[in-house]
């Protein structure tokens, strides 16, 4: 597993954020659509989706989604939230710290 440079916010408050983070922090917005906007911030990428809040969302590769989501789930972590459409699978380890599981495709 590794993970990459990208860190999700959820907000109901689109515009306002995207007002902190591009006019007031000063990151450069490199992705924009109607439901998500990505922001180059030099050491991370930051993206911005509506939705209802979790929290920041880490992402890690995972060589097999299915393997590896059940392995945390035995090891105490939780699904909050998963959907194959997006595709987005949410695990809350068991320190609270939150991640999306990405497949590793090759």
């Amino acid at each position: 597993m590794k993970s990459t440079r990208d860190v999700l916010i959820q907000t109901n408050k689109m515009d306002f954020a995207v007002n902190f983070y591009e006019n007031i922090l000063g990151f450069k917005v490199f992705e924009r659509s109607e439901k998500l906007i990505g922001l180059e911030t030099g050491s991370f990428r930051l993206f911005l989706e509506k939705g209802k809040p979790l929290g920041p969302v880490f992402e890690i590769i995972v060589p097999d989604l299915k393997e590896v989501k059940q392995k945390l789930i035995n090891e105490g972590c939780r699904v909050e939230l998963e959907d194959p459409k997006v595709p987005c699978c949410f695990i809350c380890d068991p320190f609270g710290l939150i991640f999306n599981l990405a497949e590793e495709h090759h």
